[in-house]
C-alpha cells in the first residue's frame, strides 16, 4: 500500500509561483516513477509532468519553461515548482505512481490563479 499526500496549493495572482509537494509513505519511493496530474474545473484530468526513477523528467508543452518536476528520495518527496502561473493553470493537482500494476493517487491540492 502506498499513500501519497500533496500539499502546497493555494491562491496566487497571475505571474506568481507555488511549489507543490507530494510525500509518499513507502520506503520503496526510489523505485517509483512519479507523475503530476491536474484537473481543471469542468475538464478531464491531464498529465502535467513526470519523473523517472533515474531522475529523467518530462513536462507537457503547455507548462514547459514554467513548471519543473523534481524528486528527493531521501525525503520520499516529489515536487512541482510552478512559476509564471496563469489563470488557466487553475486546477486540483494530483500526484500519482503506479507500482506492481496498481495506481496510487493522492487526495489532490487546489491551485487557484486569480487576480
Amino acid at each position: 500500500q502506498v499513500q501519497l499526500v500533496e500539499s502546497g496549493g493555494g491562491l496566487v495572482q497571475p505571474g506568481g509561483s507555488l511549489r507543490l509537494s507530494c510525500v509518499a509513505s513507502s520506503s520503496d519511493f526510489s523505485r517509483y516513477h512519479l507523475e503530476w496530474y491536474r484537473e481543471p474545473p469542468g475538464k478531464q484530468r491531464e498529465l502535467v509532468a513526470d519523473i523517472s526513477i533515474t531522475g529523467m523528467t518530462y513536462v507537457k508543452e503547455f507548462v514547459e519553461g514554467r513548471f519543473t518536476i523534481s524528486r528527493d528520495n531521501a525525503k520520499n518527496t516529489v515536487y512541482l515548482q510552478m512559476n509564471g502561473l496563469k489563470v488557466e493553470d487553475t486546477a486540483v493537482y494530483y500526484c500519482r505512481t503506479r507500482y506492481f500494476g496498481i495506481d496510487y493517487w493522492g487526495q489532490g491540492t487546489q491551485v487557484t490563479v486569480s487576480s
